[in-house]
């Protein structure tokens, strides 16, 4: 069966051409559907020096968000520019796929979700991960009845901090940043993945430090300030009745927990880091023997990417690619605005709790991502 997206692919530009952006544009090529063609930033310097390395153009803002040639702008600036970024980005008659978060509150979130449906186009949003080949075979024991019901689990995502490697690492520790925020979304996007949208939060924050000193260059030894909480202990209630508890710090040198571990009736998953596409996922049944499943033949569960610590799985663009064939053939893209909104829903909320000391009830929900199959997987690929 050919679809419109065998024929077709839609232009791509990126606005935003800092650290993340070199992962965008070195494996945007891997993927069926989409072509980057252009790239911007406010420092047209920062532009035109991706531009020059990946054969694409240099453009200034207001150029790219005319370029004609233009569907889909991706959307690579600080949290703090995604929402008026991305309201550009829609106020010019482009799709928009952004970084996480989507934005830092459900107004700004609400605010696009409007402007998108009056003009006719999508919003789609990472952490796309969750597509990995590990985390797909995952859902994929869940679907098929591997553990029962899931009724509980355990996430902890946990640090000393990120002023340690990031050359500028200030935005982390302001309002916007700190870890919910920055790497909550891998494990929401993937919880919603596998068992569904959230239904109320609990929480309790707080910040070990009012200051922190850079020790990664070029700013070695400069104290930036803190101004978010850099702990989180939460608790999610899910609309299928699971619960799950949630742990992000930049507070911690050493732990020994898990990434994601869940619980079901009929035995126990455990799900690697939600920040990568692979990794080695283990069961156990009632026998409680916990041993690693087979990985499937997944192509994003392949090593691709050479990094210090040897090759791995990258697939970084694989939710905007899914998006991109999802407008040619006019289905639902996997990394929705329903599924970020519902996960800015959830971390707001997590923040907002543990300000407040009390639950929160979610105002948004979602439905889970369709699963992306073997042959789906490959059907993205070029």
């Amino acid at each position: 069966m050919t679809t419109a997206s065998d024929t077709r692919e839609l232009g791509v530009g990126i606005i935003g051409c800092g650290n993340i952006s070199t992962t965008y544009f070195k494996l945007a090529p891997l993927f069926r559907g989409i072509k980057v063609l252009a790239c911007a930033d406010i420092n047209m310097g920062a532009a035109e020096a991706r531009a020059e390395e990946f054969g694409v153009e240099a453009q200034t803002i207001d150029a790219l968000l005319a370029n004609p040639a233009i569907d889909i702008i991706v959307n690579l600036t600080i949290p703090d520019a995604h929402f008026p970024v991305s309201k550009a980005i829609l106020e010019a008659g482009k799709h928009v796929y952004s970084e996480k978060p989507l934005v830092l509150s459900l107004e700004q979130g609400e605010t696009l979700r409007g402007l998108a449906t009056a003009k006719g186009l999508k919003v789609g949003c990472a952490p796309d991960t969750f597509l990995g080949g590990a985390h797909q075979l995952a859902r994929h024991l869940i679907d098929e009845g591997r553990v029962g019901r899931v009724t509980s689990g355990t996430c902890h995502v946990m640090s000393p901090g990120m002023e340690m490697w990031h050359p500028n690492p200030d935005f982390f520790f302001l309002p916007g940043g700190g870890p919910v925020l920055d790497l909550g979304p891998y494990y929401i996007a993937n919880l919603i993945n596998l068992i569904g949208p959230v239904r109320r939060v609990g929480a309790m924050t707080s910040m070990a430090n009012p200051t922190r000193t850079i020790t990664s260059e070029p700013r070695k030894g400069e104290v930036i300030p803190v101004k978010t909480p850099t702990t989180i202990h939460a608790l999610l209630e899910f609309q299928n009745g699971a619960t799950i508890t949630l742990s992000a710090s930049w507070d911690v040198w050493s732990h020994r927990h898990a990434n994601m571990e869940l619980y079901g009736t009929e035995g126990s998953l455990f799900v690697p880091d939600p920040n990568f596409f692979g990794g080695t996922v283990q069961a156990s049944g009632r026998d409680k023997d916990i041993q690693p499943v087979e990985m499937w033949d997944h192509p994003f569960a392949v090593a691709n990417y050479e990094t210090s610590h040897g090759p791995m799985a990258n697939y970084r663009t694989a939710g905007l690619a899914d998006m991109a064939v999802a407008i040619l053939d006019g289905r639902d893209a996997r990394c929705s605005l329903e599924r970020a909104l519902h996960g800015v829903d959830v971390m707001v909320s997590v923040l907002k709790s543990g300000e407040e000391g009390r639950f929160i009830d979610l105002t948004t929900t979602c439905t889970q991502p369709a699963a992306l199959s073997i042959e789906e997987a490959t059907a993205l690929l070029r």
